[in-house]
């Protein structure tokens, strides 16, 4: 799994906050209950002398045993806190430093390991990284309806659209379920109109949850960015850096864009990249193998046919069907 570094430095300061905040409230707890509370504070300036008795016993021959004496009388005074806490009306845990993760204290650390807090949050951070980038928070397995496909032949020969698109949905079910950053890679073409983009970033939702890093962009856009950031003023490789880093590229709409020497080089460069690094990716396209061949040529076409699960999306055109009901 990759995080980008700004999430990483985003989920920092997010942990470095709550643990400020939380350190914040105990002190004026601490201050609140010390002078409403004299017999409190004593017990309080008890505990700090305990801990300093800590490191003297940690000098003396006999460690476990003055340790062991110094933690029941600490627990005798935690106690004696807390007693008095519900005494005056206060929860029992008041004087508890109040850390949003009580396994790290809002470190992101636990030991040498990444605490489960700070994973949670790089998580959530992909997840609205895909969100900003794309329709993404609408598009889920749960609100995918097989509906709107004919369940009857269209030709009166082949397959109904309806159990074509319910196998299509079912293959990209089982992809987001056992998705890891070794997953294959997925060509899906068909009409305007018919899911490709709702299932795309369904699988992108799903890998972004399990802590995959997402990236989505239309062919359009992407091949736009790159070419500003390579031969504008600002000599950045952003959109390519995200494009060939991340754990599961999505394209959408490859097809849609201008077409120049420039763009079928960069779709090459991107995708043979990505093949050779075993990094999977996901290319919705109006386009069938021969008008992928002629747009492209036929070494792009051969290298992306060749490396993905070929999904073919059939039916009429959803978002026409749904403007008039």
């Amino acid at each position: 799994m990759s995080y980008s570094r700004a999430n990483i430095r985003l989920a920092m300061e997010i942990l470095s906050e709550r643990k400020a905040k939380a350190e914040l409230t105990y002190s004026k707890r601490r201050e609140e209950i010390t002078n409403k509370i004299p017999e409190i504070g004593k017990c309080l300036s008890q505990m700090t002398d305990i801990s300093l008795k800590i490191l003297d016993a940690a000098q003396s021959e006999d460690f476990q045993k003055n340790l062991e004496e110094i933690k029941q009388t600490n627990n005798r005074i935690q106690d004696l806190i807390a007693s008095k806490l519900k005494e005056n009306g206060y929860p029992e845990d008041y004087l508890e430093i109040p850390y949003t993760c009580k396994k790290c204290s809002d470190t992101g650390v636990v030991g040498r390991d990444t605490c489960s807090c700070m994973k949670d949050l790089l998580n959530q951070l992909n997840i609205k990284d895909l969100e900003d980038s794309s329709p993404a928070k609408g598009c889920s397995f749960e609100n995918f309806s097989l509906d709107y496909y004919p369940d009857v032949s269209l030709d009166g020969k082949s397959i109904s659209p309806r159990a074509q698109m319910k196998a299509v949905y079912e293959f990209c079910k089982d992809y987001a379920d056992d998705f890891d950053a070794d997953s294959g890679s997925i060509y899906m073409h068909g009409e305007t109109g018919l899911g490709k983009t709702h299932l795309s970033l369904a699988i992108g939702n799903a890998a972004a949850r399990k802590g995959y890093s997402v990236y989505y962009a239309s062919a359009q856009t992407l091949l736009a960015d790159i070419e500003r950031e390579k031969f504008g003023r600002e000599k950045s490789a952003v959109s390519e850096n995200k494009a060939l880093g991340c754990d599961l590229l999505i394209i959408d709409d490859l097809g849609c864009e201008f077409g120049t020497q420039f763009s079928a080089a960069e779709i090459y460069n991107i995708i043979n990249y990505r093949i050779n690094q075993s990094k999977p990716f996901i290319i919705s396209t109006n386009l069938d193998w021969e008008e992928l061949e002629k747009k492209y040529s036929k070494r792009v076409a051969s290298r992306i046919i060749g490396s993905c699960s070929n999904l073919k999306f059939i039916g009429n055109d959803i978002r026409q069907i749904k403007s008039f009901n």
